[in-house]
Order: structure tokens, then C-alpha cells, then sequence
């Protein structure tokens, strides 16, 4: 197994780490204990170390369930993630609650590596208001966190407020080949080598988006004549960057178990053929986009409660992929009926928000009319 040495003296992590998000699950909706364990064991008998887990996971279930496991191994042979939910932080008590509920779900005195979980900007600046930053020093000071960090999901601006802020241990990032202009991408990578921080990936494969890449794409990846599968290609651009520590992976098979297993045993630095080739594709993706939505959310809330970058966003995912399947289920699902273009009523209240100038209610209509018309199509 590839292994990734840190800044800090003596630590060195397998480059591969275990992502517990999206474990088999039973028909009851629960997790497949029985499958799960062997998964982790096959994992970790092949030299993975790096396990990482969250308070929400699996309603609730992935911390415990992880911590039974871990429990049967050497502590210093494994290491253990997890993260704070910040969006259930309203006071510093509620910080200490969850921080002490979690060492007692895992059944751990300490965790390798603790993060704030998904924070942008105001939800930081919300933190460190509440003295929750200052906590969770503090609990490193006593040694029940051994490395302090963060999750990201939002725009870059708010990457390089955070970062820049305190000296961060590592910090956790969405990164593939897709997404270097967007959340933190390219830019946020370069920023977290230049001040020192350690990257720990996650969504190398876009959440298996990446692994079933449209067939014009995929025919791409074989001209190459190598046979090795679209998800290893992902993996291994992720790999090329020696400031990446961990990459994860949510598997929920052992053949998924399997494959990164023997991606990760001897990962080849990708060829310039190759890393040109992935390039292309992420270009040729990116330019199928319907419009420039960086998700800044500057338009919203919108008066009539259509969410407007949510569906651009789809719709975008949609053309990228070529694909209606890899949005159907948010687009269909009745919950979200209220928020789709048809309740816009073309007020323009948005369009002068728009740092990207688009026009809003021009689009809206075009996500509703090409998504919707992909739906009928469906059930004709």
C-alpha cells in the first residue's frame, strides 16, 4: 500500500483511506455489519490505515459501528477521523456535548484527526465566535485531538478565508479532474501547499460519477489500450499530487475494496498521454455546462423560494454527464417540487446579483424545459 509521509514527525499515513459514508446496507436501511467488517478487514490487512467517519453518517450509525471495529486493532496501527457537525452547534455547551458523545460512540480516548465539518465562511466565523475553534485547541492541548482540520464544500473565497486564518494541521477537500474550478479546486489546492497545509481528499471519483464516464468520454480512456478502469484514471490524477495525504473513498463492495486496493498497492504517476487525456475530458465536461454557476448563492434566498443554484446546478450535472439518470432521483423527488423553475415568476429581484451576469429567469426556463422534457421522455 502507498503511503504518504506528513509534516509532523513520524506520521505517515496509507494513501488510501476508508471513507465510512457509504457502507452496504440492509433492507431495513441499517448497515450490513457482516459485509461492512469484511470489507474494512480485507482494507485493513492490505495496509490501509486511515478510517474516517462522521457524526451524521449513516443516521447516526457509521461512528459506532466503526469504533466496535477499530476497537479489536492496535491503536497505533490504524488512524481514526471525525468530524464535528457545525450546523447542530448553536452554543460552546453543544460543542462539548457532541465532542463527548463521539469520543463515547467510537470507544476512543482520542482521535488521530478531528474536523469541523463542512464549513464555509459565515459558518467559521460562526465558530470562532462561539469559542468552538478555541475549544477544540484546547482539546488538543490535552491530547484527545491529535491533528486539527477541516471539511469544505463551498466557494473558493471562502477557502482562502479560512485557511489563512490559524495554522490548520490538514484540511479536507472535494478534488478531481472535474472539479478544478469549482468548491476550493485548483486554486484551493495551491493555496493549501503554499501555507504549509496537508490535503486529504475526498469525491476523487465524484461520488462514482467519474467511474461511468458518457461512452463518447470512455472511448477516450480506452484508445490508451492500458485496461485499467475510468476510477483508477480519477484516483490516480488525485494521486499525482504530492501535497494529497489521504485520498478516500466511500466503497460499498468488496469489488470496489478490491479495485483501489490494487490501484493504491503500486500507483503509477500518470504519463503525460494520460494526464493529458483526463484533461481534455474534464474540459470537454466542463464545456457542456448550460451556464457559469459558480453555486456563489448571491441570488438567493429568492422571494417565491425557487432555489436557484440547486437547479442550475443539476441541470449542469446533467449536460456534463450527459445523463438525466445522475440527477433523476433530486429532480423527481416531490419534496423539492416548490423550489424548480415553475414557481420563478421572471421578477428579476436575482439578476443584478449575479456576479457571473447571468440572465436567471432565461435559464430557469431551460433547466425546466430540457430536465422535464428528459422525464416524460423517460416514461414514454
Amino acid at each position: 500500500m502507498e503511503t504518504r509521509t506528513w509534516n509532523t514527525e513520524g506520521l505517515s499515513t496509507s494513501l488510501l483511506g476508508f471513507g465510512a459514508m457509504r457502507l452496504p446496507m440492509t433492507e431495513n436501511g441499517s448497515i450490513d455489519r457482516v459485509e461492512a467488517t469484511a470489507m474494512l478487514g480485507e482494507a485493513y490487512a492490505n495496509g490501509v490505515t486511515y478510517f474516517d467517519t462522521a457524526y451524521t453518517y449513516h443516521n447516526g450509525e457509521s461512528e459506532p459501528f466503526l469504533g466496535s471495529f477499530l476497537k479489536q486493532l492496535k491503536r497505533e496501527s490504524y488512524q481514526l477521523a471525525t468530524k464535528l457537525p457545525q450546523w447542530l452547534v448553536h452554543t460552546l455547551d453543544d460543542a462539548k456535548r457532541l465532542f463527548s458523545e463521539q469520543l463515547e460512540r467510537l470507544q476512543h480516548d482520542y482521535f488521530d484527526f478531528y474536523l469541523i465539518h463542512s464549513i464555509d465562511k459565515e459558518a467559521y466565523v460562526r465558530m470562532v465566535d462561539l469559542g468552538v475553534v478555541s475549544y477544540l485547541e484546547e482539546e488538543q492541548k490535552n491530547g484527545r485531538i491529535k491533528h486539527l482540520g477541516f471539511s469544505f464544500h463551498s466557494i473558493y473565497e471562502d477557502f482562502e478565508y479560512i485557511a489563512a486564518s490559524r495554522t490548520w494541521d490538514f484540511c479536507q477537500l472535494q478534488y478531481n479532474y472535474l472539479d478544478t474550478e469549482e468548491q476550493a479546486g485548483d486554486k484551493g489546492y495551491e493555496l493549501s501547499t503554499k501555507l504549509g497545509i496537508p490535503v486529504i481528499v475526498m469525491e476523487p471519483i465524484k461520488g462514482g460519477s467519474l467511474a461511468n464516464l458518457p461512452p463518447d468520454l470512455e472511448a477516450r480512456l480506452n484508445e490508451l489500450n492500458t485496461g485499467a478502469s475510468s476510477a483508477s484514471y480519477a484516483l490516480r490524477w488525485v494521486a499525482d499530487h504530492p501535497n494529497v495525504k489521504v485520498i478516500l473513498s466511500g466503497m460499498s463492495t468488496r469489488q470496489q475494496v478490491r479495485e483501489n486496493l490494487e490501484t493504491f498497492n503500486s500507483p503509477k504517476p500518470l504519463t503525460e498521454v494520460e494526464r493529458s487525456t483526463l484533461d481534455a475530458i474534464g474540459q470537454t465536461m466542463r464545456d457542456r455546462v448550460g451556464n457559469g454557476c459558480t453555486g456563489c448563492k448571491y441570488c438567493i434566498p429568492c422571494p417565491f423560494g425557487v432555489d436557484i443554484p440547486g437547479n442550475f446546478a443539476l441541470w449542469n450535472k446533467a449536460r456534463m454527464f450527459d445523463s438525466y439518470e445522475v440527477v433523476r432521483s433530486q429532480w423527481e423527488n416531490p419534496k423539492e417540487n416548490d423550489k424548480r423553475p415553475l414557481s420563478c415568476t421572471e421578477c428579476g429581484q436575482c439578476v443584478p446579483l449575479c456576479p457571473q451576469h447571468i440572465n436567471i429567469p432565461e435559464d430557469l426556463k431551460l433547466v425546466q424545459s430540457e430536465l422535464e422534457g428528459k422525464r416524460l421522455q423517460k416514461l414514454s
